[in-house]
C-alpha cells in the first residue's frame, strides 16, 4: 500500500508538489503525553529482531505488540556495529555515542544505599570523550525526578554526570511492589538475548556465533523477563520496548515497540527520520523526556517517536512489514560492494574500448549505443524501487534483474524516440527523466532512494531520508546538462540572455529543493550546487571563471547554507532537520567532532578501488580527447561542444560541483565519480551524433572518419 501512495505521490509530484507532499505524509501525530505528565518505562532488549517473535517462543514479547505501536529501530552510532553498551549510552546521551573500547555488555554498578554507582563512570566524558553521558539522568534530576534502573544497561542510561542512579535492581524479579512509585522514569536491562553473544568483552565478526536452537533458548529468557517487567510495571505508564544494539557483526534494524493510548495497531517512526515505521536510538531519549513533561536538552539530536496514521493490519502484519524492511536493507547492503565493482569495471571498460575504437575511426555507433545505455543505469536503481522487489522469493535476483531491465528500456526509449536524431536528443531524455525521478522522489518523501543501491539504508543509518550523495551528484550533473540543453536550444536561436535566466532560475530552483530542511536537507549538496551553476551561467554568458570567481561561489554557497540551516534551527527541536541540529551543535561546540569525522570519511574514499577508477579513467579520457582529438576520440568531443557550446559549460559546471561536493560531503569520491560516470558518457553521445556518423556510415558513405579538421564544419 505505501508503495502505491510512493508511486502515485511521485506522478503527482510532477503536476502538483503540494498535493502529493500531502499525500505522502502520514495524517495523524499521537504523542505520549497528551494527558499530562506520566510515567515511562524503557524495556532494552539487545539483539531483538522482528523474525525473533512468535505466539509460541516469546509469548509476551507477541503480546506487547498486540498492544503497541511497532517500527524498526536503527541502532547505528558510530561504528558499523553497536554493541548493547554503546546503545544505553547512546540513550543516555542522547547522541550517537560509543565507549571507545571493546564493544561488549555494560559494567555491573555497585549498590550504594536504595541506588547503586557506576565505578569509573567518569572515564567515559574524562578519557572516552563522550561529554554527553549522563545526559537523560540530569535532565531528570534537574525537573526534581527520580530514576529507577534494572540491570547494568539501565544504569548507564539513567545515571546522571556522577554515574549514579537513585534506585537500583539486579532484575525485574528483584522489583517489590510499588518500586515504580517513587521513580515515573525508570528503564529495564534484558540482556538474556545478547549475553551469550559475548565473548572477551566482544561480539563475535558472525551472527550464527549460536545455533538456531541456542538463540531460541536465549529467546525464551529474554521473554520470561519481559513478562516479568511488564508484570511489575504500573497499567498507566508508557512502555517502551526497543532491541538496543546488535548481537554479531552484521547490522540490522530492530525492534521498536511503545505501549501507550490509542497507539496500538500502527507503526512506529520518528521525524528524526521521516520515516513512518523507523526511528533512531537518540530519539529514545527524547521520548522518554516528553512523556513525563520534561524539557529536552539541547544537545539531545533525537525527537520523541511518533504513531503514525497507518495502520499495521495486525501484529503478524507489522511483523511481516518490518521484517521485510531489514531484509531489503541486508539485501542493498550484501549488493552495494558488488555493485559499484561492477560499475567501475564497466566505465573503466567502456573508456578503454572507446579509446581503441576511436583511435581506429570504428564502432562510434556501439560507442554511442554503449554511453547511453551506461548513463541510464543510475536512475534505474531508483526506479526499481516502484516494484516490489523485496517481497519476491529471491530479492536479490529480482532486484538486479530490475534495475538491469529498467536500463535496457530506457536506453531503448532514449535511442529510438523521435529525440533520436537529435545530437542533444537522448542526453535530455536520460538526464531529463533522472531530474524528474530525483525530484520527485524528493517531492514525495524520498521513497526512491531508500533501500536504493545508489541511495541509502536504515541499516547502515547514514542517512533516512532527504537528498543523499550519491543522488546529489546524479540530481545536480542532470539538472546541469538538462537545462544547458535547454538554454542551447535559446542561444541558438539568438535569446541568449534567456538562456542565461533558464539556467540560473531552473538550476537555483534544484538547489533550494536539494537543500531544504524537510526535502533535501543536503547541507554539502548546496555549497557544491551554487558554484557549479555560477560557473555554468558564466560560460554560457561569455564571461571568464576566475580562482577567486570560483571561491567565491564556495563562499555563497556556504553562506547560503548556513542560511538555510540557521532558519532551520529557529524551528522547534521536534520539528528540526540534522541542518538545525548542527547550528546548534556549533553553539555546543560539538560541531567540531561532527566536521571532524566526515572530514575523515571523505579521505578514506580517496582510496576507495570501486570509486578512484571512475575518476581516474574519466579524466584520463577527457584529457587526452581534448588535447589529441584526431588520435584519442575522432573528433567527438570537440564536435559536441562545438554544436552545443553550452553542453561545454554544463560540463564544466558539473565537473566544479563534483570537486566541490567531494571535498564537503563524508561521501568524498563518490559525488564527483557518480558525476563523471553520468556526464562523460552522454557527453561523447552527442559528439557521435553531431558528426553524423557511425561505423556503419563510413562503411556506406565510403567517407574518410571524422577528424577534427572536420569539427569547424559539423556544427
Amino acid at each position: 500500500m505505501r508503495r502505491t501512495l510512493a508511486a502515485f505521490a511521485l506522478v503527482l509530484g510532477v503536476l502538483w508538489p503540494g498535493a502529493a507532499h500531502a499525500a505522502a505524509q502520514p495524517a495523524v501525530r499521537v504523542t505520549a503525553h497528551e494527558n499530562g505528565p506520566a510515567r515511562v518505562v524503557l524495556i532494552g532488549v539487545p539483539g531483538l529482531l522482528w523474525s525473533d517473535l512468535s505466539p509460541g517462543d516469546t509469548p509476551n514479547l507477541w503480546a506487547l505488540a498486540g498492544q503497541s505501536a511497532n517500527g524498526s529501530l536503527s541502532v547505528r552510532t558510530v561504528g558499523r556495529v553497536t554493541c548493547s553498551y554503546d546503545g544505553w549510552l547512546t540513550v543516555s546521551a542522547g547522541v550517537r555515542s560509543a565507549v571507545g573500547y571493546g564493544c561488549g555488555l555494560p559494567p555491573e554498578p555497585t549498590p550504594e544505599g536504595q541506588g547503586a554507582v557506576i565505578p569509573g563512570y567518569d572515564y567515559l566524558y574524562r578519557v572516552a570523550g563522550q561529554r554527553g553521558t549522563g545526559t537523560l539522568g540530569e535532565a531528570v534530576h534537574a525537573a526534581g525526578g527520580c530514576t529507577l534502573a534494572v540491570g547494568p544497561g539501565a544504569a548507564i542510561a539513567l545515571a546522571d554526570r556522577s554515574g549514579r542512579v537513585d534506585r537500583y535492581a539486579a532484575s525485574p524479579e528483584q522489583l517489590t511492589p510499588g518500586a515504580f512509585d517513587a521513580c515515573r522514569v525508570a528503564a529495564i536491562d534484558v540482556d538474556d538475548l545478547v549475553r551469550p553473544y559475548v565473548t572477551g568483552g566482544r561480539l563475535p565478526e558472525t551472527d550464527n556465533a549460536l545455533t538456531p536452537e541456542q538463540r531460541t533458548r536465549a529467546l525464551r529468557l529474554a521473554d520470561a523477563k519481559v513478562g516479568a517487567a511488564l508484570r511489575a510495571v504500573p497499567q498507566d505508564a508508557v512502555v517502551l520496548l526497543a532491541g538496543l544494539g546488535d548481537h554479531g557483526g552484521t547490522p540490522h534494524l530492530r525492534v521498536a515497540m511503545m505501549r501507550a493510548q490509542d497507539a496500538s495497531g500502527r507503526f512506529l517512526g520518528a521525524p528524526s527520520t521521516h520515516r513512518e515505521d523507523v526511528s533512531i536510538l537518540p530519539d529514545i531519549t527524547a521520548t522518554m523526556l516528553g512523556v513525563v513533561g520534561v524539557a529536552v536538552p539541547p544537545s539531545v539530536i533525537g525527537v520523541p517517536w511518533k504513531v503514525s496514521a497507518s495502520r499495521t493490519g495486525g501484529t503478524e502484519g507489522a511483523k511481516a512489514e518490518l521484517v521485510d524492511d531489514d531484509g531489503a536493507g541486508q539485501t542493498i547492503r550484501d549488493m552495494g560492494g558488488i555493485f559499484f565493482t561492477a560499475v567501475a569495471v564497466l566505465q573503466v571498460l567502456f573508456y578503454v574500448v572507446a579509446f581503441l575504437l576511436m583511435r581506429r575511426r570504428r564502432g562510434l555507433g556501439g560507442i554511442r549505443i554503449a554511453a547511453v545505455t551506461l548513463a541510464c543505469l543510475p536512475v534505474s536503481t531508483y526506479l526499481v524501487n516502484l516494484l516490489a522487489w523485496e517481497h519476491a522469493g529471491t530479492p536479490m535476483a529480482a532486484l538486479v534483474g530490475g534495475i538491469a531491465g529498467i536500463t535496457l528500456l530506457l536506453a531503448a526509449a532514449a535511442l529510438a524516440g523521435p529525440w533520436r536524431r537529435a545530437p542533444l536528443g537522448p542526453l535530455v531524455f536520460v538526464t531529463g527523466v533522472t531530474a524528474a525521478t530525483l525530484a520527485g522522489d524528493l517531492i514525495t518523501g524520498t521513497y526512491l532512494q531508500f533501500n536504493s543501491v545508489m541511495g541509502y539504508t536504515a541499516v547502515v543509518g547514514a542517512r533516512y531520508s532527504g537528498l543523499g550523495n550519491i543522488p546529489f551528484a546524479l540530481f545536480a550533473t542532470s539538472v546541469l546538462l538538462v537545462v544547458t540543453s535547454i538554454a542551447h536550444r535559446l542561444a541558438a536561436t539568438g535569446h541568449k540572455k534567456a538562456a542565461v535566466g533558464v539556467v540560473a532560475a531552473l538550476g537555483g530552483v534544484a538547489m533550494i529543493l536539494g537543500g531544504w530542511p524537510g526535502i533535501g536537507s543536503d547541507f554539502g549538496g548546496v555549497i557544491a550546487f551554487v558554484p557549479g551553476i555560477a560557473v555554468t551561467v558564466l560560460l554560457i554568458a561569455g564571461r571568464r571563471v576566475s580562482i577567486v570567481k570560483l571561491g567565491a561561489f564556495c563562499v555563497a554557497g556556504g553562506v547560503i547554507v548556513m542560511t538555510i540551516a540557521y532558519l532551520d534551527y529557529l524551528r522547534p527541536p521536534g520539528s528540526q532537520t540534522h541542518l538545525g541540529r548542527f547550528v546548534g551543535q556549533i553553539f555546543t561546540g560539538e560541531a567540531f567532532e561532527v566536521v571532524n569525522r566526515k572530514l575523515a570519511a571523505m579521505l578514506g574514499t580517496l582510496l576507495n578501488p570501486n570509486l578512484m577508477p571512475i575518476v581516474i579513467a574519466a579524466f584520463a579520457f577527457l584529457v587526452y580527447a581534448l588535447l589529441r582529438p584526431d588520435t584519442a576520440s575522432a573528433g567527438v568531443l570537440p564536435a559536441a561542444f562545438e554544436h552545443s557550446p553550452t553542453l561545454r559549460a554544463g560540463l564544466i559546471g558539473t565537473l566544479v560541483s563534483g570537486v566541490v561536493g567531494t571535498l564537503v560531503n563524508d561521501s568524498g569520491a563518490a559525488v564527483l565519480s557518480m558525476a563523471l560516470a553520468l556526464a562523460v558518457p552522454l557527453a561523447l553521445s552527442v559528439g557521435v551524433r553531431a558528426l553524423g556518423e557511425g561505423a556503419g556510415d563510413y562503411a556506406e558513405a565510403g567517407q574518410e572518419p571524422a577528424s577534427s579538421s572536420l569539427v569547424s564544419r559539423s556544427s
